[in-house]
């Protein structure tokens, strides 16, 4: 019996220890220095909200318009993956990962809390009236609505393109392959994925250091247990260790459980206040408020109050965008390793128009109850509770329900589940980026990381020193924003060249698969469509027929000066590899593919594992399978259809030069 090995480190040596250098002299940077780094990093920050607003602005308003538009253009039906590739999980598994990774923590954080500061403290205009409630939803939904989730699709979408269609690897390096090439494999990429090492550690860490307030909180209403610097760190070592038991067990058990198990507390949750709330009134303003939202989108995505000038925007707005853009690389290379074998079309709908709606249904629920509450029924004291700590919005808001402890525990049990699949996730995506995105990676490394984000956490939080690193961590969205839009551009010219060479697929050229010429009779011809071959009848067919018709071909090509292999290391698979310098490759492969025997065939179903099945010697092409079968084919057809192939890859070199 074969052990399976244990897989070798994967590391990117110039990477994770330039990485675990940084991170460690930056903590204790912080820790030592702590006035003094809280002083360059806010004066930093300060300047960027002050002189590079417009820019955030603007490129947010940009990277909405590209997501959009590549759903609905010719671009949407290319896959995040070979053409004959399927989807990796289930729709159900996927938006709950999505949900999970990319704003569970911060719905639990602010679903209460932000409508009523903007209802109480509208950027203009007087607080506490019914304009001002209007107000407040319309800048929740815009603050997590679509312009978030785009930020998250576009990072997503550039690494899943060009890792799984092209075969780079799934780290923030390959979003810079447009525009310089191989030198994304030398320091260029080494320093763009330390980039966003660094913003994932920090990023995570500090959001662990300030949402173990809100679980530190709700621990206290519930059972007494104080709220002390001690029970934090605490909560956070807990945390932590359970992250590293989620990430040692994969993304397919632990991540994965972990967020279908969120989703539905999520929905059980919601629908609990929804139900025992103002539900006509909810759901009115539910309506009310996404036809409000959408019809003032495009003022609110530019509207940087410059006849107006306030510093509202500078705490909301552009805090939110810098945010949403250094949180990207990470929740956008989680999406991307999540999404494999979904077309553009699908992959911006499920990220973008999912999440986003669900998002909002949420802020409805609780915000307008919240809002509902204060306005209509009198409850003042939760405006005052929550002005005075946030992290008691969600928890004073549950007291005024039934069953409230019980609730306010599921809702502490939700937070604690949320930032560990915050933790295993940021964990799992670093060990990628340290790993050249590499997915089979030794367990020690995924627990290094995930130890890590937790001893950052709390080294930060003893030091008071959280404040400044999210401040530092704030201020890189700037120069992550400016290679953002130059990978945005070179996405669209690589999108352009992929599209264009599935156009010139369907053009009519004569092909051997339309004249069969060589089959001889219409009877034999007929039995080779009728028969359904086994694994053995393909494997010949592939040894006999497609290995010579290769072999012929790479020999005439070699007398022509071309560098050209014939490859049959993979069982099932033989490939025709012809290297064609400085302009790509052209790849013809002959895959055996089974598939289940249709119910009208008569056969014994007793012969093993592939009695139930037929098989197809189907041709693949660089771009992912082609969706026809050579089976039967004669030596001379399947020459001829290579070279009908290879004139079409040569067509295609002509026109995009």
């Amino acid at each position: 019996m074969d052990v399976p090995s244990k897989p070798k480190s994967t590391l990117n040596p110039p990477v994770f220890y330039t990485s675990a250098l940084l991170i460690a002299l930056i903590v204790l940077y912080t820790v030592i220095f702590q006035d003094q780094a809280q002083a360059v990093f806010g004066q930093v920050q300060q300047w960027i909200l002050i002189n590079a607003s417009w820019f955030y602005i603007l490129a947010v308003a940009l990277i909405l318009i590209s997501v959009v538009f590549l759903a609905v253009s010719r671009y949407g039906d290319i896959k995040l993956g070979p053409d004959h590739s399927e989807p990796t999980y289930r729709n159900s598994s996927w938006f709950a990962m999505l949900f999970s990774a990319g704003m569970g923590i911060g719905l639990m954080f602010f679903g209460v809390a932000e409508p009523v500061m903007h209802f109480t403290s509208p950027p203009v205009g007087e607080g506490g009236t019914v304009e001002a409630a209007r107000e407040a939803m319309k800048i929740t939904f815009f603050h997590w609505g679509l312009h978030a989730w785009a930020i998250y699709a576009i990072v997503a979408l550039i690494l899943a393109y060009f890792s799984f269609r092209h075969g780079l690897p799934l780290t923030l390096r390959s979003a810079l392959y447009p525009l310089i090439g191989e030198r994304i494999y030398g320091p260029i990429g080494h320093m763009v994925d330390i980039f966003a090492i660094l913003g994932t550690v920090f990023g995570v860490a500090t959001s662990l250091g300030y949402g173990v307030l809100q679980i530190n909180s709700g621990f206290h209403l519930l059972f007494g247990l104080p709220v002390n610097v001690t029970v934090q760190v605490a909560l956070i070592a807990v945390t932590c260790a359970l992250a590293t038991l989620s990430v040692a067990s994969g993304l397919d058990k632990g991540i994965r459980i972990l967020s279908e198990l969120n989703l539905g507390l999520a929905i059980v949750l919601m629908l609990f206040v929804l139900l025992l709330g103002p539900t006509v009134f909810l759901l009115q303003t539910y309506v009310q408020n996404t036809g409000a939202y959408l019809s003032d989108i495009v003022n609110k995505t530019f509207n940087l109050y410059a006849y107006q000038p306030t510093d509202w925007i500078g705490g909301w707005t552009l805090l939110y965008w810098g945010w949403w853009l250094s949180w990207s690389p990470f929740v956008g290379l989680f999406i991307a390793r999540i999404s494999r074998g979904r077309t553009i079309r699908e992959f911006v709908c499920g990220v973008l128009f999912v999440p986003a709606g669900f998002t909002l249904l949420w802020m409805t629920v609780f915000g307008d109850s919240a809002i509902h509450m204060i306005f209509n029924d009198g409850v003042k004291e939760l405006a005052a509770a929550i002005d005075k700590d946030t992290s008691l919005a969600l928890f004073e808001f549950l007291k005024h329900f039934p069953f409230s402890g019980v609730v306010s525990f599921v809702a502490v049990l939700m937070v604690v589940v949320f930032f560990v699949t915050s933790a295993d996730s940021g964990a799992l995506v670093v060990d990628m980026l340290a790993s050249s995105g590499q997915q089979a990676s030794p367990l020690w490394q995924r627990i290094f990381w995930s130890v890590s984000i937790g001893v950052v956490a709390i080294t930060l939080l003893l030091a008071k020193g959280l404040e400044a690193l999210q401040t530092a961590t704030i201020a890189t969205a700037l120069p992550f924003s400016m290679i953002l839009l130059a990978s945005i551009w070179g996405l669209f010219k690589a999108l352009n060249l992929d599209a264009t060479r599935r156009g010139l697929r369907h053009q009519a050229l004569p092909s051997a698969r339309h004249a069969k010429q060589s089959h001889g009779s219409w009877q034999r011809r007929l039995r080779s469509i009728a028969m359904m071959p086994r694994r053995a009848h393909v494997s010949r067919f592939i040894d006999e027929v497609v290995k010579p018709a290769f072999d012929e071909v790479a020999a005439e090509l070699r007398k022509q000066g071309y560098e050209v292999s014939v490859n049959a290391e993979k069982e099932g698979v033989i490939a025709l590899d012809l290297e064609h310098a400085g302009e790509g490759r052209f790849l013809y492969e002959v895959r055996t593919r089974a598939f289940s025997t249709p119910g009208f065939i008569l056969r014994d179903l007793d012969e093993g594992s592939d009695g139930r099945k037929y098989f197809r010697a189907e041709v693949h092409l660089r771009e992912g399978g082609q969706d026809y079968d050579i089976m039967g084919w004669s030596r001379e057809d399947v020459i001829g259809d290579i070279l009908d192939q290879y004139e079409r890859h040569l067509h295609y070199l002509h026109v995009v030069r």
